[in-house]
């Protein structure tokens, strides 16, 4: 695989494995949150943020971790490998706190500068809904693609998985 997309709920470990398997494959890593979001949480305008994206499709080897479900389509056109991290909401919710708490009030690394770590009660319920209603979407949108497939429904599989890449 040389163009892959590593997707999942909030707290699922998305940066981390992406990160990993970065440094495993020497493939350049991209992320979504960058490219959508500007200092102060200010959303970038979709099609400027469509533009960055398309810019690094283009290139032939990448890794881009990040769910932006209106993309996915477009990501799925270039990609040859997904990497679906669908672990339980219990697990996500409890990283995503963790998460929280190691980088509140200053920006996580994979998040644009100025972006600092926040919890409130919309995430809350994001991350609570988040397989009900991203499992079938994305299981739908994957139905027809023609790269390798990777899902995992353990941080343990996902280790595994690795540690051959």
């Amino acid at each position: 695989m040389q163009r892959i997309l590593v997707i999942g709920s909030p707290g699922a470990g998305k940066s981390t494995l992406s990160h990993a398997l970065a440094a495993r494959t020497g493939l350049p890593l991209h992320h979504l949150d960058r490219m959508f979001w500007l200092p102060g949480w200010i959303e970038r305008d979709r099609d400027e943020g469509r533009a960055i994206l398309g810019g690094v499709l283009a290139q032939d080897r990448w890794i881009i971790d990040g769910n932006y479900g209106s993309t996915l389509p477009l990501r799925l056109t270039r990609a040859d490998g997904v990497v679906w991290l669908d672990y339980s909401t219990k697990l996500c919710l409890g990283r995503a706190l963790k998460r929280w708490w190691s980088y509140r009030g200053t920006a996580r690394p994979d998040m644009t500068e100025g972006c600092p770590e926040r919890l409130d009660l919309e995430f809350l319920h994001y991350i609570l809904t988040f397989r009900r209603n991203w499992q079938a979407r994305n299981a739908a949108a994957l139905a027809g693609f023609g790269g390798e497939i990777v899902r995992f429904t353990s941080p343990a599989e996902a280790e595994c998985w690795l540690a051959l890449q």
